[in-house]
């Protein structure tokens, strides 16, 4: 299981110390880093920016959102990456929420995963290059009917060579036909609250994208799934746990309307339904640190590696053997090299 470095989201500004934790990452034979962007920073600029002093490390968005840009847009982002970086890019996308599609992107929400669908063939066509893009889809369509424009729209081609035209195409899935979907058209799975336990029923899911696999998609062997796992070291389980604990209250509180959590269905299906009923509740009533404290630890425990350095190690084992090929460590970055150490050294 390689490891990659999540940089997370941005808040007043650059989170302090990541381009030295992007050239740490690297230093220490992380596979990859990765950015993300919400309704502030984008997650194209920073990568681009840290990135820019590393040679080796994959570079990866998790996630760009889809309706942050058009599909061209994203494919013109990608294959420029790409070049600059020396084929080290991967192209994460996902459908985000209704939340911030309508409210931030002024789009409408409904049909996330046909609209998916149809925004990875875009990308996949324009970094082909074997002719001009054109696509009569339900969401886009290109060029654009004469009857909605000007008249003059006309079907192009990247004036860009892309330098890999399979440069691989991630996304975000959290719920059963997303992940199924993942493992049909994408080249790997982003999953986020990924828990050991439930490995099992996401094989089972993956299998069915499988079996819907074009011929000409990269091998399931090559498929790549890359989670998000919190790691916390302190002195004890505990105190790391509550380093973790505003993290899950606000995805299963604060993220989404009550009945629209898509980030909360994933945890639900975990078995922890009645814990997040109590999550949302504080959340929503404004009362953050009530919301925080309802985080049961066996929760935290499920998603992320937390405690001592021993204490990491011991729950390591859980994990190895899972369909996750890459852990995408959240975490201090001044903790990566104690973090690197804890994870690759035998329990």
């Amino acid at each position: 299981m390689r490891l990659g470095y999540h940089t997370g989201y941005w808040s007043a500004g650059p989170p302090p110390g990541a381009q030295e934790a992007v050239l740490g990452a690297e230093q220490l034979g992380f596979d990859s880093v990765w950015t993300a962007e919400a309704y502030g920073s984008d997650a194209l600029t920073p990568l681009a920016w840290w990135g820019a002093r590393t040679s080796t490390i994959r570079l990866g968005t998790a996630i760009a959102q889809i309706s942050a840009r058009t599909p061209t847009a994203a494919a013109m982002a990608a294959l420029t990456l790409d070049h600059l970086s020396g084929g080290r890019f991967v192209l994460g996308l996902g459908a985000s929420g209704p939340q911030v599609v309508e409210g931030w992107y002024g789009q409408p929400y409904p049909k996330p995963l046909a609209r998916t669908r149809e925004y990875v063939s875009i990308v996949r066509q324009v970094l082909a290059r074997e002719a001009p893009v054109t696509f009569d889809g339900q969401f886009y369509r290109l060029p654009l009917p004469a009857d909605e424009g000007s008249g003059l729209g006309k079907a192009l081609r990247s004036t860009v060579h892309p330098l890999r035209s399979d440069l691989p195409i991630h996304l975000a899935a959290e719920g059963p036909r997303n992940i199924a979907m993942s493992a049909e058209i994408a080249d790997g799975w982003l999953p986020l609250f990924y828990s050991p336990r439930m490995d099992g029923e996401y094989r089972t899911l993956l299998a069915e994208g499988f079996a819907r696999r074009a011929p000409e998609r990269s091998a399931v062997e090559d498929f790549e799934v890359v989670a998000t796992v919190p790691v916390v070291l302190a002195a004890d389980v505990e105190s790391a746990a509550d380093s973790v604990r505003p993290f899950i209250a606000l995805y299963a509180g604060g993220m989404g309307a009550k009945g629209a959590n898509f980030h909360r269905d994933v945890l639900d299906r975990l078995g922890y339904a009645e814990a997040c009923d109590e999550i949302q509740a504080h959340y929503l009533a404004g009362d953050r640190a009530r919301a925080t404290a309802a985080v049961p630890l066996e929760l935290v425990q499920d998603i992320a590696l937390v405690g001592t350095v021993e204490d990491v190690r011991a729950q390591l084992p859980a994990w190895e053997g899972t369909a996750v090929t890459t852990m995408l460590v959240q975490a201090d970055p001044r903790t990566l090299p104690a973090i690197a150490d804890a994870l690759r050294a035998p329990a």
